[in-house]
């Protein structure tokens, strides 16, 4: 996988790609440690970058959406693809690969405490992004993911697919798997669902989420964006407990 880029620089390339007036500059110095992390077996590359690296200018650009967020955080009340409070201080954006297997090790193994600790206690909210990185069965998979939302059922599908999800390497995602999923999570309209996958509305839609995404920097998966900083890989959770609190103390 390559290596993600930093807050600043996802920043940036959002907004290029979105109004195309703003360039920010790249990180160097976050090459070498990405150079490195991907020397490291079993784990995607890790990095987490603070604002202090870009000048006054590139932070209030960056906090021109209103309480210091991101562009790309949501904030909606009735988004499906989010859990938590809508006015919680932080909000951690995360993107996922239904066939990532550090998706589903984050999702099976760090996700359910961070969610008692942070999320149930309205300190943070978690608001997800699917891509497609993995080949044909991820796009489908990813219009799936979308089937899903559009009934409300998009965090329980995921879920579902990441417990199945093996230890290790890609799952095998065909249409019947996708379809055992969605009656798993009790898909309340399942003949809208089957609908859904053969729709090509919705696969433009989540491959322009991917490519936006990929605009973006975000080139490997898990990949999180929360406050000040930015960080990739299913790390432990001791790592996800300090990074969300350093968001925290910066969000005050």
């Amino acid at each position: 996988m390559n290596a993600p880029v930093s807050r600043h620089t996802l920043e940036a390339k959002y907004r290029r790609s979105r109004i195309w007036n703003i360039v920010l500059g790249a990180v160097v110095a976050f090459l070498g440690i990405v150079v490195v992390a991907q020397m490291l077996p079993g784990q995607s590359p890790t990095s987490t970058t603070t604002a202090g690296e870009a000048s006054d200018e590139t932070n209030a650009e960056a906090n021109a959406s209103g309480g210091g967020d991101m562009m790309f955080v949501r904030r909606d009340a009735d988004d499906p693809r989010a859990i938590g409070d809508i006015d919680a201080p932080v909000v951690l954006t995360e993107w996922v690969d239904l066939r990532c297997p550090f998706c589903a090790s984050f999702s099976r193994d760090t996700l359910p405490t961070l969610i008692a600790e942070y999320v149930d206690t309205a300190k943070v909210r978690i608001e997800f992004t699917d891509v497609a990185y993995f080949g044909e069965e991820s796009e489908f998979a990813s219009v799936a993911a979308q089937a899903a939302a559009d009934q409300d059922k998009y965090v329980e599908y995921l879920t579902a697919v990441f417990d199945a999800a093996p230890e290790k390497g890609h799952p095998d995602l065909p249409r019947e798997e996708l379809i055992a999923f969605a009656e798993q999570v009790g898909m309340p309209d399942m003949d809208r669902f089957t609908a859904a996958l053969d729709d090509p509305e919705i696969r433009k839609q989540t491959e322009a989420a991917t490519l936006e995404s990929q605009q973006l920097g975000v080139t490997a998966v898990p990949f999180f964006v929360a406050g000040e900083t930015a960080l990739s890989g299913a790390q432990p959770l001791t790592t996800f407990r300090e990074y969300l609190d350093e968001s925290l103390a910066a969000a005050e």
